[in-house]
């Protein structure tokens, strides 16, 4: 039986719906209790142990029941469940399959030389700044700085100064980085268009946003080490902060991606006191090298 069918057979079968409020609060209310109901059973084989098994069956009846309410809300919204279904499914492969790597590159139609490197090093190098005593991070790429050196901007030392990193993973594993792309001088100027709304300030100001976000979340999560995901909710953020941007064709899974893999590598370069940082864009990959 598909969906489609099914709803309508089960629309059929809802009893106690005298107004338009009650089509809505019947479902819902029965939806929830469901769900627990389902929640209940396993709970209660817990508690009981070997004396009460679980049985597809009990399973198998708990779930139509919550499959009915659903049914049936979905149709006091007017929404068909078959698209309801095939909805979730796409949202589920957002969320945890990366794009295809081989997908062409942001700027895989622009000359050569407003191209963001897609093979190349940086080295962070800390220094001691002679005139307070701060430490600062220096940025350079075969051997040219690039911006301007970093501390934490902050009175707390978090290592916010090696942040950089960030914007490097962002760059790597999504090909998008306003922030890179200014400080590398490879904004898109052969397209005034593109130049100001992907390449200009308020880009630049959206993914420094970003970073300071994911980093005061990070921060309360142990800067991400042991951990594999990515809470939803932050993810769903800064799909928003960006959805008028170019990088809105990235998946969940890919911001994902570039955030874990730029913490791995912000907490070597912290920990070794530097380093050499590698990216390679066309694997969608950053990594830092081992210390000589």
């Amino acid at each position: 039986m598909d969906f489609g069918r099914y709803q309508k057979a089960a629309v059929k079968t809802l009893q106690g719906t005298q107004t338009e409020q009650d089509s809505v609060v019947v479902p819902l209310l029965g939806l929830l209790g469901e769900a627990g109901s389902v929640a209940t059973a396993y709970k209660k084989h817990l508690r009981d142990g070997a004396s009460r098994p679980l049985g597809k069956q009990e399973i198998r009846e708990e779930l139509g029941d919550v499959l009915w309410y659903a049914a049936n809300l979905a149709n006091s919204y007017g929404l068909d469940l078959d698209d309801v279904a095939a909805a979730s499914l796409e949202k589920a492969k957002q969320r945890w399959r990366p794009s295809d790597p081989h997908e062409p590159l942001l700027d895989e139609h622009f000359p050569v030389t407003e191209q963001l490197p897609r093979r190349t090093t940086f080295t962070f190098t800390p220094t001691v700044r002679p005139t307070d005593g701060r430490t600062v991070v220096k940025i350079s790429r075969d051997g040219a700085p690039i911006g301007d050196p970093l501390t934490d901007a902050s009175t707390i030392d978090d290592d916010y100064r090696y942040h950089d990193a960030f914007h490097l993973a962002y760059l790597a594993v999504l090909g998008w980085s306003p922030v890179m792309r200014a400080l590398l001088k490879l904004k898109r100027k052969s397209d005034p268009a593109t130049d100001e709304a992907e390449d200009g300030g308020r880009a630049i100001a959206i993914e420094e946003g970003v970073s300071a976000l994911v980093f005061a979340y990070a921060s309360r999560h142990g800067f991400f080490d042991h951990l594999q995901h990515v809470d939803n909710e932050l993810l769903q953020t800064v799909m928003t902060m960006t959805a008028h941007l170019e990088v809105s064709n990235c998946r969940p899974a890919d911001w994902e991606q570039a955030i874990l893999t730029g913490y791995r590598c912000w907490r070597t370069l912290t920990a070794q006191n530097g380093g050499i940082v590698e990216i390679n864009m066309e694997e969608r990959t950053m990594q830092v090298l081992p210390a000589e």
